[in-house]
């Protein structure tokens, strides 16, 4: 027996040795430099190629970077000797590993349409119905939302994932809000306001905060403003409800620079 064969020790009755250790570390550390990757600015650029929105780019990466990581661990164990089968059902779930990356990708699909959605609405269809920009964008964002909330909970069911088991998360998440999630709901719900109320349009010349500058986008939790030298600001659109805002083409389009 080599000293690569000498067993180091044992996980249940299956003995690791040093060979199978060497074999765990690389495909482990492997698959941590491809979720790195997955996780890089060129995967990014990547997918927006795609015209998909760099939100759902951010959770998509995200997805197949934890993907990742799962398969190669699994591998690694698989190669340190302690067998792992992709098709028996796990502990606690009746889904298997192959019957998860299944549901991963079909959750990663349904980003990808609802992404292709909102873009197809605003870009294509309510660009020729004469409504204003930031009413068309409120209504392709609304369908979006729609459209990714109805196709997770397709997935989930047909996945044997019942979602009245999912109470006990809603509970948790309302908690949530509640106490470490309050600036989030509060700039949501600000974003319903703006887009409901329009005191701001794209393209709108405006000053809030001590920021000015011409609102390039309305998103669901802040608004996008290009200041003169070309500087994009992220701002919290509850800096819009709580906060004196002028804006300087309210019902007319035309400024006065002075």
């Amino acid at each position: 027996m080599t000293l690569l064969q000498q067993p180091l020790f044992h996980i249940g009755q299956r003995y690791v040795t040093v060979l199978g250790l060497i074999a765990f570390v690389g495909f482990f550390a492997a698959g941590v430099i491809i979720a790195r990757f997955l996780q890089s600015q060129i995967v990014r650029r990547f997918f927006s190629r795609f015209k998909i929105d760099t939100n759902f780019i951010a959770i998509i990466t995200t997805i197949l970077s934890l993907a990742t990581v799962v398969f190669f661990t699994v591998t690694a164990v698989n190669a340190a000797g302690i067998p792992l089968a992709w098709t028996a059902p796990l502990p606690a779930i009746s889904l298997s590993l192959v019957q998860i990356f299944l549901l991963i990708a079909l959750l990663v699909g349904v980003f990808w349409f609802s992404s292709g959605t909102k873009r197809f609405l605003f870009n294509r269809l309510l660009a020729q119905s004469g409504l204003d920009r930031s009413l068309q964008y409120a209504i392709a964002q609304v369908v979006s939302n729609i459209v990714l909330v109805v196709g997770i909970f397709f997935v989930l069911e047909n996945a044997g994932i019942h979602l009245a088991a999912l109470a006990v998360f809603a509970g948790a998440v309302g908690v949530g809000v509640g106490f470490g999630l309050q600036n989030i709901a509060s700039n949501f719900i600000s974003g319903l306001v703006i887009l409901a109320e329009r005191p701001i349009t794209i393209g709108d010349r405006v000053e809030v905060a001590g920021i000015l500058g011409t609102v390039r986008q309305i998103r669901a939790r802040s608004t996008v403003i290009l200041t003169n030298d070309n500087i994009a600001i992220i701002v919290p659109n509850s800096k819009f409800i709580d906060s004196p805002v002028t804006n300087w083409q309210y019902g007319d389009s035309s400024v006065r620079f002075r």
